[in-house]
C-alpha cells in the first residue's frame, strides 16, 4: 500500500464513520475530506470540485424537483385517496399501501411518496383500531423496493449508470432495472402482506388512534380579574410579569375568540386566557400575575382553532431547520406565526419547558399555525403532516399536464434519444413554467446536503480509483475469497453494500462499493453489469437500522419503534433480496 494510498483510506473511513456520530453533518464531513485530498495534492485543485458538474449530480438535483412537481399536481394523493378504502383485512391493507407505495416511488423521490402515504396509513391504523406500528415500517421499505424499478428510483441507480456509461461506453438506460426491481419489490410485498408484520412490535406509538396529544394535559383556562398585574398588558410583556414557563395560545373575550394572539395584543380584565403550561408553571403563573382558574367545559382540540388558525402533529424530517435548534432559538412564534404546543419523543410527551427542549429529527411537534399557510409553512419549517390533506383544485388538468410531461421524458430517455440528465432537467423547467411548482418549490425540493454529499464523493470515490486503492481492495477479496463463483463473489458484493448502506448514506456507500465491484468483475475475467447492478440494489436495502435511510427515521416516533425493531423485518427482507435478485442479476445480465 502506498502512503497515496494510505492517505484516501483514512479521509475515506472518516467520512463514513464521523457521521454516525452525529457531531458533524455528512455532507461537511465529505467536503473536508475532499479538501484533505486536494491539500495533500492527491486530487489537483483544478479539478477538485469537478463532481458537482457531474451528471449524477445534475439528473438526482433535476429529479427530485419533477418529484415534487408530480407531488404538487396530486397524482400520487389520488391513488392515496383510493387505497384509504380498501377495506379493514390487514393483509389487503399492506398490500395495497405497500404496492402502490413502492409503485409510486419508483418515479418520484423516496421521501416524498412517504409524505403522501403516511398519513394514509396512520388514517388505516385509526379506522382499524391498530397500532400504526403495523403499517408505517412497511411503508418506509416499500419506499426502497420502488427505487430499484427504475434509472431515477434512488440515487444509486443514476450513480451506478454513470459508471458503466465510463468503462462501457452506454450507461444503464430507464428502464433496464425493471424486471429486477419489479421481482424484488412483488415478493417482498407478499411477505409483508402474509408474514412479516407479524415480525413488528405493536408498539403504543406517537400517532396513536387517539392522536398522539390529549390537549387537556397541556392546556388551562385562566380568568384575568381587574386587579391583575396582566390586565391593560401586552402578550409580549407577559415575561416583565411571570418568570413561569407559559404560552398564550388563545384568547377568549366574551363572545369572541383570538386564537394564537399576536404580541401586541392587549389583555383586558376579565379576559379568559388559554394558556400552555405544566402544573408548576400554572400555579406559578397564576401566583405571580393575579388569575384565577376558568370555570368552563374542559378544552379541547377545536378550542384551539378557529377560521383562521389550526393545529396539526407533524414529524420533523431531516434537514428541518427545527433539527438541533430549540423553540426559543427559532423565535417561530414571531419569525413564522407558528406556536410549538407539545413535542413528542420516543412515544412520551416531553414535559420540559418547549421554549429549552433541543429538537430532534423525528420528534412528532403539534402546531398551530395559520389556516392558510399550512402547506407551505410545514415546508419551510422542514416538517410532514400526519394528517390528510386536501387534493389540490384544479387537479384533473394539473394531473394530466404533469403526467404528460413526465411520461415523455420516460420515453426520450427509454429510446435514448436524449441522455436521462437533459430530459430530467427540461422536464423540471417545463414543470415551472407550466406553474406545477414555484421557482421556490424548486429550489427547496433540492435535498442539498445529499448533493454536495454526491460532489464531494464522486471525486473521492474517482481519487480511490486513480491511486489504485479500489483495485488493491478488490484484490485482497478476490485473494481471501479464494476459488469462489462469480456468483458467490456477486453475493458478497451485494452484501457489503447492503451493510453499508445501513450504516451510512447509500450514495457514499454506492460511490464507494461502484469501483471495487469493476475491480472484482476484472479480476474474474466476468461482465462488470451484474456487479454494477448488485451494488446499485444493495444501496437501496438500508433495512437493519433507522439510520440508514431517511425514510426510516421518518416513521421512528410515529411508528413509536425501538431501534432493534427495523432488523426483525429487515433482515428477512435483505436475505429474501439476496435469494431473489441474485439468479435475477445472472440471467438478466450473463457474466
Amino acid at each position: 500500500m502506498t502512503l497515496e494510498q494510505g492517505i484516501v483510506y483514512v479521509v475515506l473511513l472518516a467520512t463514513l464513520i464521523l457521521p454516525i456520530f452525529r457531531r458533524w453533518r455528512y455532507d461537511l464531513v465529505t467536503i473536508l475530506g475532499l479538501l484533505v485530498l486536494a491539500i495533500a495534492g492527491i486530487v489537483p485543485a483544478n479539478v477538485a470540485f469537478d463532481g458537482f458538474g457531474h451528471p449524477a449530480v445534475i439528473t438526482v438535483a433535476s429529479v427530485l424537483i419533477v418529484s415534487r412537481g408530480l407531488q404538487n399536481s396530486g397524482v400520487v394523493d389520488l391513488l392515496a385517496r383510493w387505497i384509504s378504502g380498501v377495506g379493514q383485512h390487514l393483509t389487503l391493507q399492506l398490500a395495497a399501501l405497500c404496492g402502490l407505495a413502492a409503485l409510486s416511488s419508483a418515479f418520484m423521490n423516496n421521501v416524498g411518496a412517504l409524505a403522501v402515504f403516511m398519513p394514509v396509513a396512520i388514517r388505516m391504523a385509526h379506522r382499524s383500531e391498530r397500532s400504526p406500528s403495523l403499517y408505517l415500517l412497511p411503508l418506509a421499505f416499500s419506499a426502497h423496493f420502488g427505487g430499484m424499478m427504475t434509472l431515477i428510483g434512488t440515487p444509486p441507480n443514476i450513480i451506478i449508470a454513470t459508471f458503466r456509461a465510463e468503462y462501457v461506453g452506454e450507461p444503464f438506460r430507464m428502464f433496464d432495472f425493471a424486471p429486477l426491481g419489479l421481482g424484488i419489490a412483488f415478493f417482498c410485498v407478499a411477505f409483508i402482506a402474509l408474514v412479516g408484520w407479524r415480525l413488528i412490535p405493536q408498539r403504543k406509538a406517537g400517532a396513536s388512534t387517539q392522536g398522539l396529544f390529549k390537549i387537556e394535559d397541556y392546556f388551562s383556562e385562566v380568568y384575568v380579574p381587574a386587579e391583575s398585574r396582566l390586565a391593560g398588558k401586552l402578550v409580549q410583556q407577559l415575561k416583565t410579569i411571570t418568570s413561569a414557563d407559559v404560552l398564550i395560545v388563545g384568547i377568549l373575550r366574551g363572545d369572541e375568540r383570538l386564537p394564537a394572539p399576536s404580541g401586541f395584543e392587549v389583555i383586558e380584565a376579565e379576559d379568559v386566557l388559554l394558556v400552555r403550561a405544566n402544573a408548576e408553571n400554572l400555579r406559578q403563573f397564576m401566583q405571580e400575575a393575579g388569575l384565577n382558574l376558568a370555570e368552563s367545559k374542559p378544552i379541547d382540540a377545536e378550542t384551539l382553532r378557529s377560521d383562521e388558525f389550526g393545529m396539526i402533529e407533524a414529524v420533523i424530517r431531516p434537514g428541518s431547520v427545527l433539527a438541533g435548534r430549540t423553540a426559543r432559538g427559532l423565535n417561530l412564534r414571531w419569525s413564522h406565526k407558528v406556536n410549538l404546543l407539545a413535542v413528542s419523543r420516543r412515544g412520551g410527551r416531553l414535559r420540559a419547558p418547549l421554549g429549552s427542549i433541543q429538537l430532534l429529527v423525528g420528534d412528532v411537534v403539534l402546531l398551530q399555525i395559520p389556516q392558510g399557510m399550512v402547506t407551505e409553512t410545514l415546508e419551510v419549517l422542514g416538517c410532514l403532516p400526519l394528517a390528510m390533506r386536501g387534493i389540490k383544485l384544479g387537479q384533473p388538468r394539473r394531473v394530466l399536464l404533469s403526467l404528460g410531461m413526465f411520461g415523455a421524458a420516460m420515453v426520450v430517455s427509454a429510446i435514448g434519444l436524449l441522455p436521462v440528465q437533459i430530459t430530467m432537467t427540461l422536464t423540471a423547467c417545463a414543470m415551472i413554467l407550466a406553474n406545477l411548482l414555484t421557482l421556490s418549490e424548486a429550489y427547496n425540493s433540492i435535498d442539498w446536503p445529499i448533493i454536495t454529499l454526491l460532489g464531494a464523493m464522486i471525486v473521492l470515490g474517482e481519487a480511490m480509483e486513480l491511486t489504485g486503492g479500489a483495485q488493491l481492495i478488490a484484490d485482497q477479496i478476490l485473494g481471501i475469497s479464494g476459488a469462489l463463483s462469480g456468483a458467490a463473489m456477486l453475493v458478497i458484493v451485494l452484501v457489503l453494500t447492503m451493510f453499508l448502506s445501513d450504516i451510512v448514506k447509500n450514495a457514499a456507500a454506492v460511490v464507494l462499493m461502484a469501483p471495487i465491484s469493476i475491480g472484482i468483475a476484472q479480476g474474474l475475467g466476468v461482465s462488470i453489469d451484474p456487479f454494477l447492478v448488485a451494488v446499485a440494489i444493495g444501496g437501496s436495502c438500508a433495512f437493519l437500522t433507522p439510520i440508514g435511510h431517511q425514510s426510516n427515521v421518518m416513521v421512528l416516533e410515529p411508528g413509536g419503534y425501538e431501534f432493534g425493531d427495523y432488523w426483525r423485518l429487515g433482515l428477512p427482507l435483505e436475505l429474501i433480496i439476496v435469494a431473489v435478485a441474485v439468479p435475477l442479476l445472472l440471467w438478466l445480465w450473463p457474466l
